[in-house]
């Protein structure tokens, strides 16, 4: 090669850079966090302002969380996965939307994804249980469930989820 293509290569090579670096995409932005929950006082009572709680339903978020119990915005747009929870008792208050829920039978592709939670691609056997607006569902800590259809959404439901202590039956 000639060492004046190599010089033009060159040249042509640090325009570019100062160009990209001048005019290209900026630094890779991370992810917004996702807030706190809000860890309530056991000494007076906790109000959880409209604003965070409609800001929870929009991502499906947790808000609100102690060492006995968490409060979540569950949201689906879609299908979700099998999940089952060792310590934790599911209540639910349907706010909008219409799912089919899944109870029972044995989890698909069971994975424990963290201490007494574990979670799967969906159930086989079971029982379902359509549920809609205004219904509220307690699903006991231990059992498998399912939110295997959402024909209707985006389908918002109202979580309480209430932890059982450490080494409980």
């Amino acid at each position: 090669m000639s060492s004046s293509f190599l010089l033009s290569s060159s040249m042509l090579l640090m325009i570019a850079f100062a160009a990209a670096s001048a005019f290209g995409d900026p630094e890779p932005q991370t992810p917004p966090a996702v807030p706190a929950p809000i860890h309530p006082s056991t000494s007076k009572v906790t109000i959880v302002p409209n604003t965070t709680v409609d800001d929870a339903f929009k991502k499906g978020l947790g808000f609100v969380e102690s060492s006995e119990f968490k409060i979540n915005a569950g949201r689906r747009d879609a299908a979700g996965g099998a999940e089952v929870h060792g310590r934790d008792t599911d209540i639910f208050y349907i706010l909008e939307g219409q799912a089919v829920l899944v109870t029972g039978g044995t989890v698909e592709g069971s994975k424990t994804i963290a201490p007494n939670e574990i979670r799967g691609s969906g159930l086989s056997g079971g029982e379902s249980h359509p549920v809609k607006k205004g219904d509220v569902v307690v699903i006991p800590r231990g059992l498998p469930h399912w939110f295997k259809e959402v024909p209707q959404t985006p389908f918002l439901y109202f979580v309480v989820k209430t932890a059982a202590p450490e080494g409980a039956k």
